[in-house]
């Protein structure tokens, strides 16, 4: 089916870092010839100047619409322009800011720019906490149906957040141990050793719960408690994920801790500052395979290394024994075992080892921008945050950012370059 994309935002910092190198990409396997690109601008840009390097290859791809996305006639030029027949699809990509986000969707809604074959790709946040993020969903959803509509999480298109249900899926090993009788404990980390740079106005109103750990941790996490039913089908997958997140029991405040690198106030220049730019969360769900296993989500910046991970703590029988596995998401792609072992000589000594898998450098990962468009041309929605997902997520953790807000719960400082284990 022909595919026409309608790219909100295609001068702005997401579609340079991202959406055009990704488009690249897919236009480089040959398979998306009957795609087209419209992007849409405030004004009528220079070619050369926004796609770069791009440029020879994608210049006759995209055409520019020049509009004022505050303006309802502006929406209904556009309609003519994309010109949508009976037989393609529209797919309307919002790379804008979120206070721009419901204008555009009750525009496009109004001027019937919301038929069945027309979907909408939506990036996150979705909301700040869970009343604003239910009221953004029912924005959407007075104008599209929820089949029309793709939220990106983009970590649940990351290639290793895939291969945590394919392995699970694919593997006895794994699937035999996946429950409270052998595993001891869950983290889902995600860390940085850069601190805010430069984004003092964004961060200053999200913090490190908001930006990461609400959507990024959560869907991680719920690849690791959802159930994989012995005749599992992909396609199911959203559903397994909802009913993961229905089984996570509220956050308890008392068991969380927030806190900020010591520079961050003089970055920002609030002395009195109590955003959090490290967040540590333990969660417990009700479901009788996790009953027992404490959950551990934490993220923040200006620490001692960058990594993205999910670790499985299996119980020891004593303690000289290993008992991690990880799935490293970002960066180095791949999946380790510790396994313990002869170390190699005439004596009798024993050794930790890495037991690893990774794809290597004869294997290209697709970037998880590339996975979602892709996805979202196909009408595979797998990758794709559902609004109970995203609302079960927010009430979740909403007591921690209800407590935090009330200064609750103390604030504590670690230098630049801190261990996150010892943060406390």
């Amino acid at each position: 089916m022909k595919t026409k994309l309608v790219l909100f935002g295609i001068t702005g910092d997401l579609s340079k870092r991202k959406l055009i190198p990704a488009l690249s990409n897919i236009i480089g396997t040959g398979d998306f010839s009957d795609l087209s690109v419209i992007g849409v601008s405030r004004r009528q840009p220079d070619k050369a100047e926004f796609l770069g390097e791009y440029h020879d290859q994608l210049t006759d791809l995209i055409s520019i619409f020049s509009m004022d996305l505050t303006q309802e006639g502006d929406y209904q030029r556009l309609k003519e322009a994309i010109d949508l027949k009976e037989d393609e699809q529209a797919i309307f990509f919002l790379s804008v800011p979120p206070e721009s986000m419901s204008q555009i969707v009750e525009f496009l809604g109004k001027v019937g720019l919301n038929s069945p074959n027309i979907k909408i790709m939506l990036e996150k946040p979705f909301g700040v906490d869970f009343n604003t993020a239910k009221a953004r969903m029912k924005e959407v959803k007075d104008y599209f149906q929820e089949s029309q509509i793709y939220r990106i999480d983009h970590y649940l298109a990351k290639e290793m957040s895939q291969n945590i249900v394919a392995i699970r899926q694919g593997n006895a090993l794994f699937e035999h141990i996946w429950e409270n009788n052998a595993i001891e404990k869950v983290e889902v980390v995600a860390y940085e050793q850069i601190g805010i740079e430069g984004r003092s106005e964004f961060y200053e109103q999200t913090g490190a719960l908001r930006d990461v750990m609400q959507g990024h941790l959560m869907q991680l996490l719920s690849l690791v408690l959802m159930e994989i039913p012995t005749t599992f089908d992909w396609d199911s997958e959203p559903v397994q994920r909802s009913r993961a997140f229905d089984k996570i029991e509220i956050a308890d405040p008392t068991r969380s801790l927030r806190g900020q690198y010591r520079s961050y106030r003089n970055e920002i220049g609030n002395p009195e500052s109590m955003t959090e730019t490290f967040a540590r969360v333990e969660l417990m769900s009700s479901d009788s395979r996790w009953q027992g296993v404490p959950i551990i989500l934490a993220t923040g910046k200006g620490l001692n290394d960058k990594t993205t991970e999910v670790r499985i703590h299996l119980r020891k029988s004593h303690e000289a024994q290993t008992n991690s596995l990880i799935f490293h998401i970002q960066p180095n792609e791949g999946v380790s075992v510790e396994i313990f072992a002869k170390h190699p000589g005439y004596d009798r000594e024993f050794t930790t080892n890495t037991l690893a898998f990774n794809y290597g450098q004869n294997h290209r990962i697709p970037d998880a921008y590339e996975q979602v468009i892709v996805d979202a041309i196909k009408g595979q929605e797998t990758l794709f945050a559902s609004s109970d997902e995203i609302l079960r997520a927010w009430e979740i953790l909403q007591p921690v950012l209800d407590a935090w807000k009330a200064n609750e719960e103390e604030l504590i400082f670690y230098d630049s370059g801190s261990d996150p284990s010892k943060i406390a």
